[in-house]
């Protein structure tokens, strides 16, 4: 956030706890991230519950357990 100009004490931090919780988010699992509601990434639909880990795919294909940070920096606004 600081790359992009913006003030890290803006982020803001929900807690799904409940399928019902995570319907009413559209959450598809952890972690999610969202600027201004946007995912930084394309969430695949899971079959299974959204209380669980989310994957995620790096520019050059590998699965991680989080997005690829350019992915990160574009949504952000920041150049890559």
């Amino acid at each position: 956030m600081e790359e992009a100009g913006l003030d890290p004490a803006s982020i803001e931090m929900r807690q799904i706890e409940t399928e019902d919780d995570a319907a009413r988010e559209s959450f598809p699992g952890s972690p999610t991230i969202r600027v201004d509601g946007a995912d930084v990434a394309e969430a695949a639909p899971s079959a299974d519950s959204p209380l669980t880990c989310r994957v995620y795919r790096r520019r050059d294909g590998r699965p991680s357990p989080l997005p690829d940070p350019e992915d990160v920096r574009a949504a952000l606004g920041s150049p890559e």
